[in-house]
Parts: structure tokens; C-alpha cells; sequence
């Protein structure tokens, strides 16, 4: 007789996360959490480098973080930023979940995302090296830039012995690590993970070059109102920095220690448009098939389905896929179920998008609210968009019992998570 695939459930304990619009563990003073709640929007006119040579002078990026805060000094100066707000954001997890590993750390996975690593970093290194030569270069240049070194880096950190897995799967990277380690918990394979995304993309060359091909919104003279995701005005998406993790935890080993559960991750769906590496497909097939697959990996359908938080990345080619995607995926119900998209309040930083919106998805679960659809003033009519039922300009105190969270990114990369509410069984 064949023997049956193991299937663990899996649940979060501990979120971690560092935005624009806030950051700390879970839904604290400040937080994440609390920014949604509260309305917060972290997109301004940009101070890290002088914009006004670009098209896009405006976005999220973060200026309270201090890495020395959550590791030592030395240590801190050989990673790169978007290493720094992995481990921050790591360690905000753990301490969530009032839970730290053993010294046998051999069944704690690492698995993060991000999509241009620590390209930020190199880029400031090549001026150094453009006005200094090789000697004015950091040391640490080799070490810091590859798209692992935020996982590893974590791990090291932590002392974490399991499977450790960094991916640049674009601006799907932070829902795809998630997803992963879903499966690697789900089949066995480990107890207990770390996973999310961590993005610093925020230095001239880098935003400069979205700025070139004309992906990023210009509506520089009102920072505030530049990310509307399915509003008939949107020209573009808001680049932003930031970090969230999650603690994954098999169920028994939550329950074992009697760990708070913010929600259960149920599914997790993945597919490629293998058709433009900017524009979506633009009938939306495969970000479709991608959550019909999540769908069926929690097994569920489409009618048990009372959220959905929107990729709504604020493009107009972008958004209107995800629109008929959806519509594909719910038929005549497309119009009953609550659709809502998160990142006006913290940009789009990229790989990192997709963890934190799994964050905002198991804190909207566990407190039974359903997050605002900022600065959609009006839609299109007539138009895909014009079919979804949007979330209003305030948090609604309506709950969901099981959500989906989409993530699409450059390369035609589509990620889908299934969250469903802990209710105790």
C-alpha cells in the first residue's frame, strides 16, 4: 500500500515586521498592526538621496531603524541594510511568540525572500571604488550582496541549524519563503520556521532604474495620495523598504507550549505567466490558476474564501490582471467578497511586499478586522476593477474566516497564501 504524504498543519505564533507605516512585534503600540488601523501612510517625498533628477520623487522608507538595537555594532556594519532589518524583524518574531530555539536548533528552518538583496549596498560601494579604487571598497562587499545573506545571516545570528533558503523571486519572494516553509513544516521536514522577506532598495541607481522604464507613480506633489491600488487615477507603484517574519510552528508543538496562534496557514499556490517579464498576462490565467492552487492545497473552494488582500501594487496594467484574475477565480461572487490592497500605507518593498501582507492578513484574522482600501476614490467604470467589492477607507470591523493574499512580481512570478482563522481545533 502507498503510503500517505504527511500533512501537518501550520500555524503562526510570532510576527516581526519593520514598515513605513510602523513596525515592532505583533500588533504592539507602533506597530505594523496599529499603522493599518490607524490609517498611517509612511510614503513621502524622499530624503535618503536627492530625487529631482527622476521621474518618481517619492516613497516609503524608514528612518527610525537602528540596527544596533537588535545586534552588536560590529557585526551590524558588515551586513548590509536589508540583512540588518531581516534579523530585526527575526528576532521582533521570536519575541512575539514568547518562544526562543533550543540549543539544538537542528528542526528551525530560515527561509526569507528579497528581490535585489543588498544591490543598495554594492551601489555605494562601486562609488567608493570609482572614487578610491579597490582599497577605499569595503571588505564585507563580497559577503553582503548575495541574495542569501539575509537567511544565513539570520541563522548565524540565531544559531539556527535547519534548512536555510534565501530567494530572489521578485515581489513575490516574501510570499514564496513563506509558502515553502508551509510546505517543508506541512511534510515533516521541520518544527518549527522562521520565514518572510526583507527589502533596502532605497539608493539612486537602483529606484533610479524603475524610475527609467516609467514603473513608478509621478504624483510627487501629494506623496500621501500616490499609492491607490484599483483607483482609476493610478499611474504607478511607490517603492518602499522594509522587513517582516513570521514564526511558523507545526500545531502540536504550538499547542505542546501553549502558544498564542494568530492564524492558521492552510495553503500555498505558485505559477509563472511565462509570457512578458514586466506586463502581466493580461487575462490573468495564471495568477488565477496560482490561487485556485492555493485553494486546493488548504482544501478549500472559492466560495469559502471572505477576504482577499490585493498584490494592488497601484500599476495600471498590474491591477486590472489581478482584477479579472479574481474574477476568474470567484465568478458571480466576485462582487460579494471584500477585496482590499495594504500598501498605501507602507509602499511596495518589493520581495518583502508578499511577507508583510501575510503579517497584515494573520493579525486581520486574529482581531477579526478587515484592512482599509486607501486613496480608492473612484474606479473605472465598466472596467474589470469596477466588478470587485473594495474594502472602505477605514478598517471594517467585519471578520473573515479564511483569507487569501496574492503576491506578482517582475518575471511573471505569482504567489498565493491561504490563511484561515484559529478557532481553538
Amino acid at each position: 500500500m502507498a503510503r500517505q504524504p504527511v500533512r501537518q498543519r501550520v500555524v503562526i505564533t510570532g510576527v516581526g515586521a519593520i514598515t513605513a507605516c510602523g513596525g515592532g512585534p505583533g500588533d504592539a503600540p507602533g506597530g505594523l498592526w496599529d499603522g493599518i488601523v490607524r490609517g498611517r501612510i509612511g510614503i513621502r517625498r524622499i530624503t535618503r538621496f536627492d530625487p529631482r533628477p527622476f521621474r518618481s520623487q517619492v516613497a516609503a522608507q524608514i528612518d527610525d531603524f537602528d540596527p544596533a538595537c537588535y545586534l552588536e555594532a560590529r557585526r551590524a556594519r558588515r551586513l548590509d541594510r536589508f540583512a540588518q532589518l531581516a534579523i530585526a524583524a527575526g528576532r521582533m518574531a521570536l519575541d512575539d511568540a514568547c518562544w526562543q530555539p533550543p540549543g539544538r536548533s537542528d528542526q528551525t528552518a530560515v527561509y526569507l525572500g528579497s528581490a535585489l538583496g543588498g544591490i543598495a549596498f554594492a551601489e555605494a560601494q562601486h562609488e567608493r571604488y570609482l572614487a578610491g579604487g579597490l582599497h577605499a571598497v569595503d571588505p564585507a562587499l563580497a559577503l553582503a550582496v548575495f541574495g542569501g545573506s539575509g537567511a544565513t545571516a539570520l541563522a548565524m545570528e540565531l544559531g539556527l541549524h535547519g534548512p536555510t533558503m534565501g530567494n530572489a523571486n521578485s515581489c513575490a519572494s516574501g510570499a514564496i519563503a513563506i509558502g515553502e516553509a508551509f510546505r517543508l513544516i506541512r511534510q515533516g521536514d521541520a518544527s518549527v520556521a522562521l520565514a518572510g522577506g526583507a527589502e533596502a532598495p532605497l539608493a539612486p541607481l537602483t529606484f533610479g532604474a524603475f524610475a527609467l522604464i516609467r514603473a513608478m507613480s509621478a504624483r510627487n506633489e501629494a506623496p500621501e495620495r500616490s499609492c491607490r491600488p484599483f483607483d482609476a487615477e493610478r499611474d504607478g507603484f511607490v517603492m518602499g523598504e522594509g522587513a517582516a517574519v513570521l514564526l511558523l510552528e507545526e500545531l502540536g508543538h504550538a499547542l505542546s507550549r501553549e502558544a498564542r496562534i494568530y492564524a492558521e496557514v492552510a495553503g500555498y499556490g505558485t505559477t509563472n505567466d511565462a509570457y512578458h517579464v514586466t506586463v502581466p498576462r493580461p487575462d490573468g490565467a495564471q495568477a488565477a490558476r496560482a490561487m485556485h492552487l492555493a485553494l486546493s492545497s488548504a482544501r478549500l473552494g472559492p466560495q469559502e474564501v471572505e477576504y482577499v488582500n490585493a498584490h494592488g501594487s497601484s500599476t495600471p496594467l498590474g491591477d486590472r490582471a489581478e482584477a479579472v484574475a479574481l474574477a476568474s477565480l470567484f465568478g458571480e461572487r466576485v462582487s460579494r467578497v471584500p477585496v482590499s490592497g495594504t500598501k498605501p500605507h507602507y509602499g511596495h518593498p518589493l520581495g518583502a511586499s508578499g511577507a508583510i501582507e501575510a503579517a497584515v492578513v494573520a493579525l486581520a484574522l486574529f482581531h477579526q478586522r478587515l484592512p482599509a482600501s486607501l486613496n480608492l476614490l473612484s474606479v473605472e467604470p465598466g472596467s474589470p476593477e469596477a466588478r470587485l467589492r473594495y474594502v472602505g477607507h477605514a478598517t471594517c470591523r467585519r471578520g473573515a474566516r479564511v483569507a487569501l493574499t496574492n503576491s506578482f512580481g517582475f518575471g511573471g512570478i505569482n504567489a498565493c497564501l491561504v490563511l484561515r482563522q484559529w478557532e481553538g481545533r
